[in-house]
């Protein structure tokens, strides 16, 4: 923090938030990668 490279506040944790918002970013987040991840293209075959 002395440094001054990254702000002193920062980002709250994911799913470690006191509000729901940052939890819900996350969750929908998580998910889109979870989709992207299980996405196969059908064979023609």
């Amino acid at each position: 923090m002395t440094i001054g490279l990254l702000p002193v506040t920062g980002m709250p944790l994911p799913l470690v938030s006191y509000g729901r918002s940052a939890m819900l970013a996350t969750y929908l987040g998580l998910g889109m990668v979870l989709s992207v991840a299980n996405y196969r293209p059908r064979s023609r075959s």
